[in-house]
C-alpha cells in the first residue's frame, strides 16, 4: 500500500464472522438413507449413528442428521448418541442447544447419566460461564440424575476456573450434607482456590485435615501449596514441606522455579544436583525452568552451560527449551546466535512453533533487521504456522521504531485480510506507529474503531497516543485525551501523568501541571523515581530550582532515592544560576550515596566553571572527569572550546588547545 503525502490512512477494519446457521442442506443423502420411493428406510444401529456424528466435522450437518434420525423410524436415540451430539455442540460453545437436548431426553424418558452432566458442566467450564453451570446442576434433578461426587467436583473445578471463590464453599458444604465424602481430587480443588485466594495459611490447615481424615495428600496437593508458598517468597517454607514426604519431580520442579521467579538460580543449580543425588531425574521442565532464568537475566553462557547438562543427562531439550534460549540472546540484541540456536533446533529435528518464531522475531525487530523479520515471516507462513496477534504487533512495533509507517500499515491489511483479528497490542503499536509519523487524526478514528470491534483502548494505548502528542508539541490536544479516557472506560496511571507532566513543563504551562501534580496526590497516584525527575526538571526549566530542592528532600522522605537524572537536573540549574558551589557540593554527595557521575554531570559542572569561576577550575574538573575513568565526550570539548573562543580569541584559544593536547 503506497500512502501519498495529506491522504488518509486506509486501514482494513476486522469484519465479523458469520454466526452459525444450523438449518442447511445436510451432506448426507436422506434418499439413500429413507431408502428408494420412502419405503423400507435403512436400519440404523448405535455404532452406525456414532461412528457418523463422530467423524463429521461441520457441526450443521452432524446437528441436522441427528435430528433426521431423531424424527426418523430408523433408530432412537440413546444415552451414548446424545452424549456425543452434545459434547460436539459443547466444544462449539453452542449451548443452547445442549440445553434443548437436555430437554429432548427428558421428554423421551432417558436419564441423563454422570458422564452427560459432566460434559455439560465442562462445556460450560471452556466457555468461561461457571454461573451457568450452577443453573444447570441446581436442575440436575429434572435431567434424571442425581448429584456425584464427580460431579461435584468438577462443578467445583467450574467455579474454580473463574475466581468464584465465594460460590466454592457453598457448594462444598452441600456436598457433605448430601452425605458425599470428599476425595483427593476435591481436596486438590479446594485447595487451590485457597492458594489462589491467596490463603495459603488455610490451604496447609486443609492438607493437615486430609490427612486426619484419611485422604492422603498426592504430589498435585504438595505442588498446589509449594508453588504458593514460593509465589509469596517463602521459599524456605516451602522447602520444609516439600521435605515431609519424598518428593517427586513435579514438587522439585515447583521450588526450582518459585527460586528462578526471584533469580535466585545458585539454589536453584543446588536443588538440581540434590535431585540426581537422591536418584530423581529431572525433565525437561526442571531443566527449562533453570535454563529461562539465567537467560532472563542476560547470562547467556550458563545458559547454554545448562542446555549442555541437559544433553550430557540423557534429556532432550523441548521447543519450549530453545525458545527461552533465543529469547534471552534477543534481549542482549544478538540477532545472529539467534538464528543459529534457531538452526540448531531444526538440526534437533523440532519443528518451530509459534511461539519459537514470535520469539524470534523480536529479536529481530528489537534489533531493527526488519528485512531479515519479515524473511521469516514469510517462512513461517511458508511452513504452515499461521502468525498470531503477537507476531503482528511485533512487526507492527518494529516498523513503528524504524518510523516506517507504510510497511506497517501492510502488516495490518495483511492480518485482516488473513482473519487475524487484532487485539489491544495491535491497535495500541499502529497507534503508536501513526503517532511517530504525526498522523494524530488517524490515530484517534483507530480509537473509535476499537470500540466499533469491541476492543476497547486500554490506558497504555492512551499513554503512547499522550506520549505522541507531547512529543510533538500538541500538549493541549493531549490534555483533552486525558480528559476523554472515562469515556472509553479507562483512567490515568502515573505513566500517564508523567507525559503529560513533561510536556505541559516543556510548554511553560506551569499553572495546568501543578494542577495535574495535586491531581495525583488527590487520587494517590503513585509518585515514582520519574515523575519527580519530570516535576523537579520542570521547575528548575522555571527558574524555580529551590521548589525543586524541597520536591527532591519530600521524594527522599518518602524512601525514593535519587539517582544520577535528579543530580543533574539540580545541578545544570545550579549552574546556570551561578551557584556552582553548590553544585560542586552535589557531584561528591553523588558517589557517597553510590551513585557514579556520568560524562553528563562533569560537563554541567565544567560549564559552570567556565562561566563563573574561571578555565583554570574548569581544567581541574576535567582532570578529575578522566581520572574517574570517564573520557569526555564532543560535548565536553565544545564546552570549553566555546569558552576559549568567546574569551581569549581565536589564535590563543587554539595554542591553549595544542598545549592542553599535546603528546609527550
Amino acid at each position: 500500500m503506497y500512502l501519498k503525502e495529506g491522504c488518509s490512512l486506509l486501514l482494513k477494519v476486522h469484519k465479523k464472522s458469520l454466526p452459525l446457521i444450523l438449518n442447511v442442506n445436510p451432506s448426507f443423502n436422506v434418499d439413500q438413507l429413507n431408502g428408494q420411493n420412502g419405503k423400507n428406510p435403512v436400519e440404523l444401529k448405535e455404532y452406525d449413528v456414532l461412528k457418523r456424528l463422530k467423524y463429521e466435522e461441520n457441526i450443521s450437518t452432524a446437528l441436522e442428521f441427528f435430528k433426521w434420525v431423531a424424527n426418523s423410524r430408523s433408530f432412537k436415540h440413546t444415552p451414548l448418541t446424545y452424549k456425543l451430539m452434545m459434547e460436539k455442540l459443547g466444544q462449539q460453545q453452542e449451548m443452547d442447544s445442549v440445553q434443548y437436548l437436555l430437554q429432548q431426553m427428558k421428554l423421551e424418558g432417558i436419564s441423563c447419566s454422570e458422564d452427560i452432566f459432566i460434559s455439560v458442566i465442562d462445556s460450560y467450564r471452556r466457555g468461561k460461564a461457571a454461573e451457568q453451570a450452577l443453573k444447570t446442576f441446581y436442575r440436575i434433578h429434572d435431567s434424571g440424575c442425581k448429584p456425584t461426587v464427580r460431579i461435584y467436583n468438577h462443578l467445583l473445578d467450574a467455579l474454580l476456573s473463574e475466581n468464584r471463590f465465594h460460590m466454592i464453599n457453598p457448594i462444598y458444604s452441600n456436598m457433605k450434607k448430601d452425605g458425599f465424602v470428599p476425595n483427593v481430587y476435591t481436596y486438590n480443588i479446594l485447595l487451590k482456590a485457597l492458594c489462589k485466594n491467596n490463603r495459603v495459611d488455610g490451604a496447609q490447615k486443609l492438607l493437615a485435615e486430609m490427612s486426619n481424615k484419611g485422604c492422603s495428600p498426592d504430589e498435585v496437593s504438595y505442588t498446589t501449596i509449594v508453588s504458593s508458598l514460593c509465589k509469596f517468597g517463602k521459599e524456605k517454607e516451602a522447602r520444609e514441606l516439600a521435605m515431609r514426604f519424598t518428593p517427586t519431580v513435579p514438587v522439585y520442579n515447583a521450588l526450582i522455579n518459585g527460586l528462578c521467579k526471584v533469580y535466585n538460580t545458585k539454589e536453584a543449580v543446588d536443588l538440581l544436583d540434590e535431585m540426581a543425588y537422591k536418584g530423581v531425574d529431572p525433565n525437561v521442565i526442571t531443566y527449562t525452568t533453570i535454563l529461562n532464568s539465567f537467560a532472563d537475566q542476560g547470562n547467556i553462557v550458563l545458559s547454554f552451560a545448562m542446555l549442555g547438562k541437559m544433553f550430557v543427562r540423557g534429556c532432550s531439550p523441548n521447543i519450549h527449551s530453545f525458545t527461552c534460549l533465543i529469547k534471552g540472546i534477543s534481549l542482549m540484541g544478538q540477532w545472529y546466535e539467534s538464528l543459529d540456536v534457531w538452526d540448531g533446533m531444526i538440526k534437533e529435528g523440532i519443528l518451530p512453533n509459534v511461539v519459537a518464531y514470535n520469539a524470534l522475531l523480536h529479536g529481530l525487530c528489537f534489533a531493527g533487521n526488519m528485512n531479515m523479520a519479515l524473511s521469516v515471516c514469510s517462512a513461517m507462513e511458508r511452513n504452515g504456522c499461521h502468525p498470531n496477534s503477537t507476531t503482528y504487533s511485533t512487526l507492527i512495533d518494529g516498523f513503528a521504531k524504524s518510523g516506517d509507517v507504510v510497511k506497517a500499515s501492510e502488516i495490518w491489511n495483511r492480518m485482516i485480510n488473513l482473519g487475524c483479528r487484532p487485539n489491544v497490542v495491535v491497535y495500541t503499536c499502529m497507534v503508536d506507529v501513526l503517532c511517530r509519523n504525526f498522523m494524530f487524526e488517524q490515530a484517534y478514528s483507530l480509537l473509535d474503531n476499537m470500540v466499533i470491534e469491541n476492543c476497547p483502548p486500554n490506558t497504555i494505548t492512551f499513554n503512547t497516543f499522550i506520549k505522541g502528542l507531547c512529543s510533538s508539541g500538541k500538549v493541549e490536544w493531549a490534555v483533552m485525551l486525558y480528559n476523554q479516557m472515562e469515556r472509553f472506560g479507562c483512567s490515568g496511571n502515573t505513566t500517564t501523568y508523567n507525559e503529560l507532566l513533561d510536556g505541559l513543563f516543556k510548554c511553560n504551562n506551569l499553572m495546568v501541571a501543578l494542577q495535574l501534580v495535586r491531581e495525583m496526590e488527590e487520587k494517590y497516584i503513585e509518585f515514582n523515581l520519574v515523575t519527580y525527575n519530570t516535576i523537579a526538571s520542570g521547575l528548575c526549566h522555571m527558574g524555580m530550582v529551590e521548589e525543586a530542592v524541597k520536591l527532591v528532600a519530600k521524594m527522599l522522605v518518602r524512601g525514593i532515592k535519587p539517582d544520577v537524572l535528579t543530580f543533574n537536573i539540580l545541578m545544570n540549574a545550579y549552574c546556570k544560576g551561578g551557584k556552582v558551589e553548590s553544585a560542586k557540593q552535589l557531584l561528591n554527595a553523588m558517589s557517597q550515596l553510590g551513585l557514579r557521575p556520568g560524562f553528563i554531570s562533569y560537563t554541567c559542572l565544567i560549564g559552570g566553571l567556565c562561566s563563573w569561576i574561571g578555565l583554570e577550575a574548569a581544567i581541574c574538573c576535567l582532570q578529575r572527569m578522566i581520572n574517574d575513568g570517564i573520557p569526555p565526550k564532543i560535548s565536553t570539548w565544545n564546552v570549553l572550546v566555546r569558552h576559549l573562543f568567546c574569551n581569549i580569541g581565536c589564535g590563543s584559544a587554539l595554542e591553549y588547545l595544542e598545549s592542553i593536547l599535546a603528546v609527550d
